[in-house]
C-alpha cells in the first residue's frame, strides 16, 4: 500500500504540472480561435504542423525514454552510463535531422513544397528545430523521472507554459496595440503573421528551457558506450515502430486531412476539429501524468515478487478506469461551460469531443496493458498490435472522411485504440497474465456511458434551450457516478480519507 501511495503521490505531482499546464495552455485556445477566424484556416495550419512535430518527436526519441528506464534498472548496467549513452544517441540523431531539414527547406525547398507550405518555408524550419530540442529534452526529463525528482520536472514544465502563454499574450493582445500607437518601436511586427508567431514563440520558450538542464548535462562526462547502445537498440527498435504507429493513431487524421480535403476548405475543417478536440485533451493530461509516474514504478517493481506486482497492476488498472471515466462524465456534464474555451465559429465540431475522449481512455488502458510485453522483452508485439490499430484508423480516414468529414477522424481513433486495447489484453493474458477485474471495469463503463446518453436525451426532449437546467441535471448525474463508485470502492475511499485526516491532524 505504501508503494501505491508513492505512485499516487508522484502521479499527483506530474498530474498537477500537466493539468495546470494544459489548463493554462487552454488560455491559448480561446486566444487563437478568437483571433484566428475559423474560415481563414489558420488554426488548421497550426493543428497540421503540430501533428507533424508529434510524429517526428517519436522518431527522434526512438523509444529511448522507456529503454533508458529498462536499462537503468537492469543488473550490471551503470544507470549514469545508460543515461549519457541515451542522451548522446538522441542528441546526435536530432542534430542530423535539423541539418537535413535545413538543406531541404532552405537550400532545396523540397519539404515546404511537398507539405503545402511553399509560401511559408520558415514554418518547417522553426518546428524542425523545436522538435529536435524537444527530443533531446525528453531524455533529460526521463532522467528526472528516474531520479524521482518530480518537483523539478513539474517546475520546468510549468516554466515553459508560463513563458509560452506570456509571449503569446504579448503577441496577440499587446503587440497589435503597440503597433498602432508606437509603430517606430514595432517595426518587426507584422499583424498578418499570426500563425507564424505561434511557432516563433514555441522556438524561443523551448530553447530557454534547455539551459535549466545544465546540472544534468554534466552527466554527459560518463560518455557513450557503443556496446551498451547495441543492447539498447535491440530493445528499443520495436518500441520505435510501436511509437511511430502509436503516434500515427493520434495524429494521422490531422496529417492526412489536408491531402484528403485539400485547399482552404480542408484547413478550415481541420481547424474546427483541432480546436474542439482540445476540450477532450483533459483525458490526455490524465493518461500522460499517469504514464510519467507509472512507467518507472513498474520497471522498478519488476525485481520484486511477480505475483504481488501483477496484483498491483490489476488494482491500478481499475482505479485508472474509474478516474478517467469520472473525467469523461464531468467534461460531458459541463460542456455548456467548457465550450466557451473556443470561439462560436468552431462549435459545430463539439459532437466529436465525447468520441475523442473515449478514444483517449482506450489509449490509456492500452498503455496499462502494454507492460506485459515490455517486462518480458518482447516489445515487437507492441509494434504488431499498434500496426493493426493504425491500419484500421487510416482505412476509416481515407474511406469516410470525404463523406463525413472530421467526425470520421474521431470514430477512426475510437476504433483504432479499441482494437489495440482488445488485442493487447488477449495476448497479454496468454504470455504474461495479470488478474484484471473485468466485471467492475465493464460495469463502470456501462454506468458512465449510460449517464452520458441520459444527459444527452434528457436535454434534447425536456429542456433543449436551457443550459442552466442541463448543468443542474448533469451535476446530479455526475453525483450518481461518484456515489456508485464510492459505495463499490468503500475500502479505497476509506483509506484515502483516513490518509487525508492524518495529514491534516499532523499539521
Amino acid at each position: 500500500m505504501g508503494k501505491l501511495k508513492k505512485l499516487v503521490g508522484d502521479t499527483a505531482i506530474y498530474g498537477l504540472s500537466s493539468i495546470i499546464g494544459r489548463f493554462l495552455n487552454y488560455l491559448l485556445v480561446p486566444l487563437y480561435t478568437y483571433k484566428i477566424a475559423a474560415e481563414s484556416g489558420g488554426y488548421g495550419v497550426v493543428t497540421n504542423i503540430y501533428a507533424y512535430t508529434a510524429l517526428i518527436l517519436v522518431v527522434l526519441t526512438f523509444g529511448m525514454e522507456t529503454t533508458f528506464f529498462r536499462f537503468a534498472n537492469k543488473e550490471g548496467v551503470n544507470p549514469l552510463k545508460a543515461f549519457s549513452t541515451s542522451l548522446f544517441s538522441v542528441g546526435g540523431v536530432s542534430l542530423l535531422f535539423v541539418l537535413l531539414c535545413t538543406v531541404f527547406t532552405v537550400v532545396f525547398p523540397v519539404l515546404p513544397n511537398a507539405l503545402g507550405y511553399a509560401n511559408h518555408p520558415e514554418y518547417i524550419e522553426m518546428m524542425a528545430i523545436v522538435v529536435a530540442i524537444d527530443a533531446f529534452q525528453a531524455i533529460l526529463f526521463a532522467y528526472l523521472r528516474y531520479q524521482k525528482r518530480s518537483g523539478k520536472f513539474a517546475a520546468l514544465k510549468l516554466l515553459f507554459i508560463f513563458l509560452n502563454i506570456g509571449l503569446n499574450l504579448f503577441i496577440f493582445l499587446l503587440a497589435p496595440s503597440l503597433y498602432e500607437s508606437h509603430p517606430s518601436l514595432m517595426g518587426w511586427y507584422d499583424p498578418g503573421y499570426q500563425v507564424g508567431y505561434i511557432f516563433v514563440v514555441n522556438l524561443i520558450c523551448t530553447s530557454l528551457i534547455t539551459f535549466c538542464f545544465l546540472p544534468e548535462l554534466k552527466n554527459l562526462s560518463n560518455g557513450y558506450d557503443g556496446k551498451l547502445m547495441k543492447e539498447m537498440w535491440k530493445y528499443t527498435w520495436p518500441l520505435l515502430i510501436f511509437g511511430i504507429i502509436g503516434i500515427m493513431n493520434q495524429v494521422a487524421d490531422k496529417i492526412c486531412y489536408r491531402f484528403i480535403v485539400p485547399g482552404r476548405e480542408g484547413d478550415t475543417q481541420l481547424g474546427i476539429y483541432g480546436a474542439c478536440v482540445k476540450i477532450a485533451m483533459i483525458m490526455a493530461m490524465i493518461t500522460q501524468a499517469f504514464r510519467y509516474a507509472y512507467e518507472p514504478f513498474v520497471f522498478g517493481e519488476n525485481r520484486e515478487e511477480a505475483k504481488k506486482s501483477k496484483e498491483m497492476q490489476a488494482k491500478v488498472m481499475k482505479y485508472f478506469v474509474i478516474f478517467t471515466l469520472l473525467a469523461f462524465v464531468a467534461v460531458m456534464a459541463y460542456m455548456d461551460v467548457l465550450k466557451f474555451i473556443i470561439s462560436r465559429g468552431y462549435w459545430e465540431g463539439l459532437d466529436a469531443v465525447p468520441i475523442v475522449m473515449m478514444a483517449e481512455i482506450f489509449m490509456g488502458i492500452y498503455f496499462n496493458l502494454s507492460f506485459w510485453y515490455k517486462l518480458i522483452d518482447k516489445t515487437y508485439w507492441g509494434a504488431i498490435i499498434s500496426a493493426i490499430g493504425c491500419a484500421m484508423l487510416l482505412t476509416i480516414n481515407f474511406v469516410f472522411v470525404p463523406r463525413f468529414g472530421y467526425m470520421a477522424c474521431a470514430w477512426a481513433g475510437f476504433a483504432g485504440y479499441g482494437i489495440c486495447m482488445v488485442l493487447s489484453y488477449i495476448l497479454g493474458q496468454k504470455y504474461n497474465p495479470v488478474p484484471y477485474k473485468l466485471m467492475p471495469i465493464f460495469g463502470y463503463f456501462v454506468l458512465a456511458v449510460g449517464i452520458f446518453f441520459a444527459s444527452k436525451y434528457l436535454r434534447e426532449f425536456l429542456y433543449p434551450e436551457s443550459a442552466v437546467m442541463a448543468i443542474i441535471v448533469n451535476t446530479l448525474l455526475l453525483l450518481v457516478y461518484v456515489g456508485v463508485v464510492s459505495y463499490n470502492e468503500r475500502a479505497l475511499v476509506k483509506g484515502v480519507w483516513a490518509g487525508v485526516k492524518r495529514k491534516i491532524f499532523k499539521r
